[in-house]
């Protein structure tokens, strides 16, 4: 193996998701089975891999999976790109793995690449070195981030966000986004020619829509305003009635001023903005289980114009309803079988 090969840590904790950690090393150790059958890609492979933790020799992660550590992060003095790969975890606790932190923060200073996989950005987070800088997470972890790092501006509808003055911070949002993150370090460490070769030989694509389009909205309902939590109890069966905000107005018995603003203050969103958002997640349903055509799924979410469903489908989803559709009704094949006559 060439000395020219960029030293990749991939970070091993007791919570780390056992597929994207194989997977990780998988993809980027593939270049020399890969150079025999696909022209074009460089001679030289790009990256050299190892399991780094906080203490070497055998761990288990996720799901009871058994790994071998290759070296303690003491003992790793330089490397070029560390991946702290996604966790699975409910709750990330804060001050677990100091001497991991450390670790980042001192390889950071010397010049290595700080990367995450969806929620294995709450470790780098720890090191402060994100605070004022984008980054992404999985969306369902997202509150609970900025919980713990309200100094870290966080978008989980992007898929990679790119940091730093050199750059050196990549997060990657919702779990199978790592194939981007993969993708993303071998075309800027050996060109997009090797990342086109890379995607067609494991069938990875880019979510180049970003991850808007998997986001499920989710109201505030911890609010404990009374009126408020009624007024979406009804919301929640006749978004699709004419004139919504107006009839949950006088639903609630509340002055409209009042109302709107307590609304607004409680979830988080204006009542207006609230509907269009219940009545998108219908019309998502409706694309991902029925053959509807779609004008008459816009209609039956509550809207006349079928251009201007279209049009706010596409400003909350980030794509059309044709293509939604299309990335999320599951194909034929591999539809349930219908039960023989």
């Amino acid at each position: 193996m060439s000395t020219n090969a960029l030293h990749v840590s991939l970070v091993a904790l007791p919570e780390a998701s056992a597929s994207v950690l194989f997977g990780m090393y998988d993809l980027l150790n593939a270049f020399p089975q890969m150079q025999d059958i696909i022209p074009g890609l460089p001679a030289v492979t790009p990256f050299r891999i190892e399991v780094v933790g906080e203490t070497a020799g055998d761990l288990t992660v996720a799901g009871n999976t058994p790994i071998h550590v290759h070296q303690a992060c003491r003992d790793v003095t330089q490397t070029d790109i560390i991946v702290v790969p996604a966790l699975v975890l409910r709750t990330w606790k804060t001050g677990r793995y100091p001497a991991l932190v450390d670790w980042l923060v001192q390889r950071h200073a010397d010049g290595a690449m700080l990367c995450s996989a969806c929620s294995g950005v709450f470790l780098i987070a720890e090191t402060g070195l994100l605070d004022g800088r984008q980054s992404t997470i999985h969306w369902s972890y997202g509150p609970h981030f900025q919980e713990l790092f309200p100094k870290v501006p966080v978008h989980p509808e992007q898929t990679l966000a790119i940091a730093g003055d050199r750059q050196q911070f990549i997060s990657c949002g919702a779990s199978m986004s790592w194939h981007d993150l993969a993708l993303y370090l071998v075309a800027r460490h050996s060109g997009e020619a090797a990342a086109r070769a890379v995607a067609k030989f494991f069938a990875l694509q880019w979510h180049r829509d970003g991850l808007q389009p998997f986001i499920t909205f989710e109201a505030r309902r911890d609010h404990g305003d009374a009126a408020i939590l009624s007024a979406q109890n009804w919301l929640a069966g006749h978004f699709s009635v004419a004139d919504p905000v107006e009839q949950v107005v006088r639903e609630s018995g509340l002055a409209e001023r009042t109302f709107k603003r307590r609304f607004t203050r409680s979830t988080g969103v204006a009542p207006m903005a609230y509907v269009q958002q219940l009545r998108i997640e219908d019309a998502k349903r409706r694309l991902e289980t029925t053959r509807d055509a779609i004008d008459e799924i816009g209609w039956q979410v509550g809207y006349e114009d079928p251009a201007f469903f279209r049009r706010l489908f596409k400003r909350v989803t980030g794509i059309s309803p044709g293509s939604y559709r299309k990335q999320f009704q599951i194909p034929t094949y591999a539809a349930a079988p219908q039960a023989a006559e």
